[in-house]
């Protein structure tokens, strides 16, 4: 794959706007990031959807009650993954979203039986799959999120939050991967690494990976000295091999729906699923990691 100066140019004069919004959300506080990433939840949503009701008939016919009631019941799953510092006066968002996953458990899948003239258990099939694919992901790291608020130490002395330095380092380590990949695949790659992304090449893959990983592990001990090392190896590996899946996954959908980018968010980064896909898939991996190990 020849190296575009042009195409480089142009993803990286979005790929700027895009990391400063990013960041504002990521780091403000707890709430500006439960708020990006409940826009970004909607926004995977919306396009999902689109891709595919390209892909089977039946599913472009859904009704607003089954096409909004199952996006809704996904954010349900966000409110539900928040912790306790996610409060609004004596309600905790916990609650509120523990409420509505039951009825929406309940409610939703009555009201697509019934108010469907022309059931069909492959469109429901397909908005569970989008629970999963989705919701689950983004609900996780909004869980993610809410842990290690606060710490001990210093941190615990200034009440300082800590919660955003896994997903942060997360994020980056699947931005660096991404970056790296292109890079090397530019100048050295020659190998294809798969017929679903004929651009992606395995010198690509595996140089964007180790780089990844050797640059995560040192700028993050350097920047975080009291997180294990182990943490940045695992969570950086995980995000280049299940961030590069991810990516394969969503290239297999928007292939079979024929077209080229997901939505429109980004002049040379596409929509929402398209900047997100390696993400949806490393943060359930990310967060089965920190359970087991009890981190």
């Amino acid at each position: 794959m020849a190296f575009n100066f042009q195409t480089f140019k142009t993803r990286a004069l979005t790929a700027v706007v895009f990391v400063a919004v990013m960041l504002i959300g990521l780091l403000y506080n707890h709430w500006s990031f439960f708020i990006l990433f409940s826009i970004i939840h909607f926004g995977c949503w919306i396009e999902y959807q689109k891709l595919m009701g390209l892909i089977d008939a039946e599913y472009k016919q859904i009704n607003n009650v089954h096409k909004y009631g199952v996006i809704i019941a996904g954010w349900a799953f966000m409110l539900f993954m928040a912790g306790p510092v996610y409060s609004i006066g004596k309600d905790r968002l916990h609650e509120i979203g523990k409420m509505f996953l039951l009825i929406s458990g309940v409610v939703l899948p009555l009201s697509i039986i019934i108010l469907n003239k022309k059931f069909s258990i492959n469109t429901l099939a397909i908005s569970l799959i989008g629970l999963v694919y989705i919701s689950l992901s983004w609900g996780l790291l909004i869980g993610i999120r809410s842990k290690e608020l606060y710490g001990s130490g210093i941190w615990n002395a200034f009440e300082l939050d800590r919660g955003w330095r896994i997903p942060i380092i997360l994020i980056c380590s699947i931005w660096v991967n991404d970056t790296m990949a292109y890079l090397v695949g530019s100048f050295i790659g020659k190998t294809p690494f798969s017929k679903i992304s004929p651009k992606k090449t395995w010198e690509g893959t595996a140089g964007g990976a180790l780089l990844c990983i050797v640059f995560i592990t040192v700028v993050g001990r350097i920047v975080f000295p009291d997180i294990d090392l182990s943490v940045f190896i695992t969570v950086s590996s995980i995000a280049a091999v299940m961030g590069t899946m991810g990516d394969l996954l969503e290239s297999k959908i928007k292939r079979m729906a024929k077209v080229k980018d997901s939505g429109e968010l980004m002049p040379g980064h596409g929509g929402f699923l398209d900047r997100f896909d390696s993400l949806l898939l490393a943060t359930p991996f990310v967060w089965l990691y920190l359970f087991l190990f009890n981190l």
